[in-house]
This record gives structure tokens, sequence and C-alpha cells, in this order.
């Protein structure tokens, strides 16, 4: 299978409407922490994943496994503290590689984003069918985002995730 429509892709979710007083206002620290667990504990995070080991660690990277089951994959998380979190899926067999970045952004004070950003490869084929994949592999990851700042306002509320 040759890897080669680039697919780029990025969007933000707001955290923080200090205008509208029923959503949760989170801090940056808050924020953080609930990115920390995405990355020491991702498998609330990541539908499927069945477990995750942590092969190599320094003070601003790991590298991980991911066992998915039928799928195993690598990949390097860097980051920098309160800032943001980035992960390269390393290329195999199982997956084309790719990479995720999630930062926080804070245009105002009070007033907080996270913005995710994804730049990977899918499989080119001469139909086109993967153009048209295309657009339910970014309405997948977007839910994948949202459903992720609705598990760091769970840990910021010390509801313990499962």
């Amino acid at each position: 299978m040759k890897y080669n429509i680039a697919m780029n892709f990025e969007h933000l979710i707001q955290i923080n409407d200090p205008e509208n007083p029923l959503v949760e206002s989170l801090t940056r620290d808050q924020l953080w922490l609930g990115l920390l667990h995405r990355v020491e504990n991702p498998l609330p995070f990541l539908p499927g994943l069945e477990s995750c080991t942590i092969l190599e660690r320094t003070a601003d990277a790991l590298l991980r496994e991911l066992d998915f089951g039928p799928a195993v994959i690598q990949d390097r998380v860097t980051m920098t503290e309160r800032h943001w979190v980035r992960f390269d899926i390393q290329p195999s067999e199982a997956h084309p590689g790719g990479s995720l970045t999630i930062t926080i952004e804070e245009p105002e004070p009070s007033f907080l984003f996270l913005r995710f950003a994804y730049e990977t490869t899918l499989a080119n084929n001469p139909n086109s069918e993967d153009r048209a994949y295309i657009d339910y592999v970014k309405s997948a990851y977007h839910q994948s985002d949202v459903d992720c700042v609705r598990l760091i306002r769970s840990l910021a509320a010390g509801v313990p995730l499962q």
C-alpha cells in the first residue's frame, strides 16, 4: 500500500467562555494536567487501545508502544510544559505515521482554547475513495478531540477515568 495523500487538519476547541456562566472554566494548569494524563495513561483517550508501554523517558519526551490488538504502533511524545504536546507516530507496516500537536492557546486572559493540528498521510487510491475517506477521518478526529476535552473536564472535576 502506498501512502502519499497528505492530510493536514486543525481546529480549535474553546475551553473557557467567561461570558457564559454555564461553561465550567478551567485553568491552564488543569488543562496541562489533563494533557499529561493523556500522555501517561492514554487508554481512556484512545478507544480500542489495549495497553501502553513507555519504552524511554526524558525530561520532555517519551517513546511509547501502543497496543491496539491487531496493530502495535510506536509514538514519540514531546512537550513544552504548560504550552503544547506533540505525538509523532513512527511509520510502520501497521501505520503510515503522522503527528498530532495539541497547543494551549490564551488569546486573552481567561479565554483558553486547545488547538489540535494533525499531519498524516493516507493510502493513495486511483478511485479517489481515500479522498472521500478524508472527510470521515477529519470528523472522527474532531469527535475524538471533543471527547478528550470532556475527559480533561472530568479529571479537573475530580472524577476518576475508567
